[in-house]
Order: structure tokens, then C-alpha cells, then sequence
């Protein structure tokens, strides 16, 4: 029998990070997470949300229409009925995104789902959770996002990159903080000739914070 989710909320919007940033899809946010990072804009993920069993999330989902599907959080992996529910979008035939904190093994992510593993940083409060092991089994389908709160984060950033070859494995995103200076990130960006892509917020820009956008 399918395992229960306890799911926050399944929507319809325009994804709005990623290389996926402006397609239209479905998202499955699922509730709970460990990690406590300071710029959090999910916190009401944290706890709640209603028990959903695997069938039932497929259900919702099919009635978007949507080819592509992204499962987010909170962190979706805290959850350990997530692997499955992640092969059953895959075998439904939906192209299937992971938006996870990289603080917990992807291992177990079926190899047909994009992994978007965020890298933590100073800036976060949450470095020390960073699982590097997880770097090692990326692949191309894959990619890696920092999101940066001021220039100290950008600086170890650059140094994660250039040290570990990161962009050698998937691409990499560098994202500012919403509501921070973008084009003095756009600007570092240029000037240092980083092998990365500047990624904004589109939902943010289009509909603030409102929930389920």
C-alpha cells in the first residue's frame, strides 16, 4: 500500500527558479523540515499541512494538466515516503524536479528526477548541515543553488566553486536574497567571470509572498 505524505499544499504556477524558471507547474509542497535558515520564506511548511496518501497526490496533481511537477518543502526528503512518491510522478510520466537543502543524502532520488540541491552558506546559519557527499553523485540533470545574503556569502561561494569544480558537475545558480541588492550580485558575477547563472525570483516578482504562487 502507498505510504502517507503530510503535504502543506499542491498548486499550479509558474516555476520561478531553476533553469525551469517561467514554465508553467505543478508543486508539491510537503511539510516539515530540520534545518532553520534565517532568510526562510516557507516557515509556515515547518508543521501542519493534511495526510495525503501517495494516490491521492498523484490525483491532485493530474488535475493541473501540467507536464512538469516540482516537489519542494520544507525539505521534501525529511519525509521518507518522498523517494516513492518521486518514481510514481516519474513512471506517471511528468518531467519531476526535488527542491531539497543539500543537508540529506539524495541518494535514494530516482536518476529520472532533476535534484536541485541548495549548497548552505555562511549567511544562512545553516553551513554546518551541508552534506558534501551529496556533491558526488550529481549529474547533469542536476543542479546546485546558493542563495547569498551579502558579499561575505558571495566570496565563499566563489571559493566552493572554483575549489570543488563545481560547475564541472551541473549547473550552478547564485541567487540573491529577495529584497537584497541583485545587481551588485550581477556585477560580482561579471567581474570575477563565474561559470554560473544569476537567478531571481519570478514568483517573488510577480506575486510577492503570496501563498501558493
Amino acid at each position: 500500500m502507498a505510504g502517507t505524505l503530510r503535504v502543506t499544499e499542491i498548486f499550479h504556477s509558474l516555476q520561478g527558479e531553476t533553469s525551469r524558471a517561467g514554465r508553467p507547474t505543478v508543486f508539491v509542497r510537503l511539510t516539515g523540515c530540520p534545518l532553520r535558515c534565517g532568510y526562510c520564506d516557507t516557515a509556515y511548511a515547518f508543521q501542519g499541512g493534511e495526510s495525503l496518501s501517495q494516490d491521492e497526490v498523484l490525483a491532485r496533481v493530474a488535475l493541473h494538466g501540467s507536464a512538469l511537477v516540482c516537489v519542494t518543502g520544507g525539505e521534501p526528503l525529511a519525509q521518507r515516503g518522498t523517494p516513492a512518491l518521486l518514481t510514481a510522478l516519474c513512471d506517471a510520466g511528468y518531467d519531476v524536479s526535488l527542491e531539497t537543502s543539500g543537508a540529506l543524502d539524495i541518494r535514494p532520488v530516482d536518476a529520472r528526477v532533476s535534484r536541485i540541491v541548495d549548497i548552505k552558506t555562511p549567511g544562512s546559519g545553516e553551513m554546518e548541515r551541508n552534506l558534501w557527499q551529496n556533491l558526488d553523485v550529481l549529474n547533469a540533470r542536476d543542479e546546485l543553488k546558493f542563495v547569498l545574503t551579502d558579499e561575505a556569502d558571495y566570496e565563499w561561494a566563489r571559493e566552493m566553486l572554483r575549489s570543488r569544480d563545481l560547475a564541472a558537475r551541473c549547473p550552478v545558480l547564485f541567487s540573491p536574497v529577495h529584497g537584497s541588492n541583485a545587481r551588485q550580485l550581477a556585477e560580482w558575477i561579471l567581474r570575477d567571470r563565474l561559470p554560473v547563472r544569476l537567478q531571481l525570483q519570478l514568483h517573488k516578482l510577480l506575486w510577492d509572498d503570496a501563498r501558493g504562487r
